[in-house]
């Protein structure tokens, strides 16, 4: 893309892994301070994350309308579309060579610990070719296991997609209470998403009754064990289980369908663990799995988790043309009750490839459930109490 003459300040962004119901937000703050601040330039996207940047597939932003823009809010996916490519060390430096053709002075890369580690590695590709270029990351992800931050933009929505998708199937089971339902959520090796589905019980909700996060090695008798005790006490039971869960040797309890790269496509657990309740118990089991659906939900986005992308997006784009560089946006928790966060800056190598997973005090004893201490963590990022229910019965 030929810029005009003069335009020598270019602003670029990317996206980066999967998509979350707030990636859009982010870019919405990016975009819109952007139009405020950057004086000699174009506001520039990366179609298809870096491997567009690669091709030199660009896409022009800066003009489009107030009311367009608006619609990222509420737009699932990506709008500019992100990718998982796995780069090595020459393509990082033809990325920097290609912003300096374009005359990009200034990047911003949203994603998660993955995009946080390309974002790293393309800001010491600048510095090796002794570029003033400024690059700066936005945290995304549902899975919310990128480190540092108190949590990521992203995981808010998915967790309040969990929690209240989990207490319309508890409600299910609660009025025909004759089988064992498994849900299947989203996580490879950080459960937080999992854990989130606690939430459901909240203001005396149904709730589930056993959660098993990958955090913990998972023994399939010991399930059976929790499995058999309930079905002593009540014939409805709601399980939730992470699509990572492994055992005590560290190998998957179902076998991965295949691997790319950092990305890992598992098998069914939730149809696994729904099958070892019917072989082993003979009882009527079944398994659910969100999936995408629990990333794309527009009409559960968290209202937290949007104004708090939005800030992320804004705030990485005043930084980085005020020269700041190699840093990423992080959050820490100030106050629970009221709930309130600060925005700060974190370096960007404190970041790449570091996972955050749930700790210890977040983990019943016996490994199938949360503490408190998880759900006052978490449950001001729903940004509401969900819906009441009533039940006679």
């Amino acid at each position: 893309m030929d810029q005009e003459k003069g335009m020598d300040e270019n602003l670029l962004i990317m996206h980066g892994g999967g998509p979350t119901a707030v990636i859009n937000c982010s870019l919405y703050g990016a975009v819109t301070e952007a139009k405020k601040r950057l004086k000699r330039g174009r506001i520039l996207a990366a179609r298809n994350g870096t491997g567009g940047l690669i091709r030199e597939e660009l896409i022009d932003l800066t003009e489009v309308a107030e009311a367009d823009l608006k619609k990222l809010l509420v737009t699932p996916g990506s709008a500019i579309g992100t990718s998982r490519d796995q780069l090595n060390e020459a393509e990082y430096m033809r990325m920097a060579e290609i912003l300096k053709r374009h005359q990009i002075r200034y990047v911003l890369m949203n994603g998660g610990n993955g995009t946080m580690d390309t974002c790293g590695r393309l800001f010491l590709a600048c510095q090796k070719q002794g570029l003033e270029i400024k690059v700066m990351g936005i945290p995304k992800t549902m899975d919310n296991d990128i480190a540092v931050t108190d949590h990521s933009p992203g995981f808010p929505s998915a967790a309040r997609f969990i929690a209240e998708s989990v207490r319309e199937v508890c409600a299910d089971v609660r009025g025909l209470p004759i089988h064992v339902s498994v849900i299947e959520a989203s996580g490879r090796n950080a459960g937080w998403i999992t854990a989130a589905s606690a939430l459901a019980a909240d203001q005396g909700g149904p709730g589930p009754d056993l959660i098993y996060l990958p955090e913990r090695p998972f023994d399939e008798n010991a399930f059976i064990e929790d499995v058999e005790g309930l079905l002593k006490v009540k014939k409805g039971i709601v399980v939730v289980a992470s699509e990572g869960l492994k055992d005590a040797s560290g190998r998957p309890v179902v076998e991965p369908i295949f691997t790319v790269g950092r990305a890992t496509y598992f098998g069914d657990v939730g149809a696994h663990l729904a099958n070892l309740v019917i072989r082993r118990l003979g009882y009527k089991a079944r398994s659910e799995k969100p999936g995408l659906i629990g990333r794309a939900s527009i009409k559960l986005q968290s209202p937290i988790d949007r104004a708090e992308a939005i800030e992320a997006g804004a705030l990485a784009c005043r930084e980085v043309l005020s020269g700041t560089t190699g840093k990423m946006v992080a959050f820490r928790r100030v106050c629970d009750r009221p709930y309130r966060v600060e925005a700060f800056l974190v370096d960007i190598d404190q970041v790449m490839m570091t996972e955050r997973t749930v700790p210890d005090s977040y983990i019943n004893a016996r490994g199938n459930g949360v503490t408190e201490a998880f759900m006052d963590w978490c449950r001001p990022l729903l940004g509401a109490d969900l819906p009441e229910m009533i039940s006679f019965n």
